[in-house]
């Protein structure tokens, strides 16, 4: 018996995952020798996927990209009527413009700086992978799509496809939403091969290794304090994961300490995990970072502390450098780049602090590229 004939629906309601012995926690341990050997003899497809890019920093491109992704109802998870109203009528409208200037900031002669990455990242795993694992990618929303990506690697032949949603941490916005429109396009796409999806990646060695290796072009001692900068979600949608999962109404507190089959899904435990095994690894005392949400929208409850708040709070007690990490960003973008090297840069400065060192994300950084390989080819 296949390992596809073993799989069975995880505690996060999906059913397409079955990942190898090899590597506990990673989805279905219970693959047998001999299939595991049949399995490895099969051609093998690689979709890597992000969230998606505006195709051109116009407003009208932007204000195209906001609509697509705020419509989801994943994103923004309220009545379908009250959501179209409040997209199309208010935050598209209002926040096109001012968003546009910021993209157009950022934006490189080569295009967008998340899809540039991508692609890069893309042509570089497939060199380290070779011609017989074809490698395409593709964006949630907005272009390259995910469904052109599948046929794509469909119509190379492959026998099974692996999709890496390129989020490390769980989250139901942006992990949650991919998976749905995994399944939708299953449905839809004829004649696709088998569909395993890697669910999450921050507990595994391979992301952790490329981010300290990442990190190890600044002397964190020379900083007076370590910022790990997360995007915010609000707290509502990890109270319903968490009901949805029957782990009862979540805390926000000590239960996000440790991972366990009950939060492994949960965000912000997967956050603070991730925070937790870096400071870790790079001898960062507990008392010289913080862990913080950045990016919230709107007015509802979302995971504190806020980094805006943190970097002013650091610069009032006379912190005069900080390091900033952003560990849900696989790749730079208008987060990173802009948000934090620029926005929480002149925040601290106002404030009196002198600078806010962004540690880069991992892009297609050569370690991050051995680190994916190995990943997919323990699957």
């Amino acid at each position: 018996m296949g390992c596809s004939a073993l799989c069975s629906q995880n505690s996060a309601g999906t059913n397409s995952t079955c990942i190898y012995p090899e590597f506990p926690d990673r989805g279905l341990t219970d693959c047998s020798t001999a299939s595991l050997s049949l399995r490895r003899q099969m051609k093998t497809g690689i979709l890597l996927l992000n969230l998606g890019t505006p195709d051109s920093p116009s407003v009208s491109d932007v204000r195209k990209y906001l609509r697509e992704f705020l419509m989801d109802p994943k994103v923004i998870d309220i009545n379908p009527l009250a959501r179209w109203f409040l997209i199309n009528l208010i935050i598209a409208p209002t926040r096109a413009p001012k968003s546009a200037k910021l993209y157009e900031s950022i934006w490189t002669k080569e295009g967008s700086p998340l899809l540039i990455h991508g692609e890069n990242l893309a042509k570089k795993l497939q060199a380290k992978l070779g011609g017989e694992m074809p490698v395409a990618l593709g964006m949630r929303y907005q272009q390259p799509s995910m469904k052109n990506a599948l046929i794509e690697l469909r119509d190379q032949k492959v026998d099974r496809i692996i999709a890496v949603p390129l989020y490390p941490q769980y989250s139901s916005a942006a992990t949650g939403s991919t998976i749905d429109e995994l399944n939708a396009l299953k449905k839809e796409i004829k004649n696709l091969p088998e569909l395993k999806i890697v669910e999450r990646f921050h507990h595994l060695p391979e992301y952790i290794d490329a981010m300290v290796e990442i990190a190890s072009q600044f002397d964190h001692s020379h900083y007076d304090h370590v910022l790990f900068s997360f995007h915010g979600v609000p707290e509502r949608q990890i109270t319903k994961t968490s009901a949805e999962l029957g782990d009862g109404k979540c805390s926000f507190g000590s239960c996000c300490e440790v991972i366990t089959d009950r939060n492994k899904y949960c965000y912000r435990a997967n956050c603070i995990q991730t925070a937790y095994a870096l400071a870790k690894r790079l001898n960062i005392p507990k008392e010289r970072y913080t862990i913080c949400f950045q990016s919230r929208l709107g007015r509802t409850p979302w995971l504190t502390p806020f980094s805006d708040q943190v970097v002013v709070e650091l610069a009032k007690q006379g912190k005069k450098k900080l390091l900033a990490f952003s560990p849900a960003f696989v790749a730079d973008c208008l987060e990173t780049i802009h948000e934090i090297a620029v926005e929480y840069d002149e925040l601290f400065r106002e404030h009196g602090g002198e600078k806010v060192q962004l540690v880069p994300a991992l892009n297609s950084d050569d370690r991050w590229v051995d680190g994916l390989s190995k990943m997919i080819l323990a699957i």
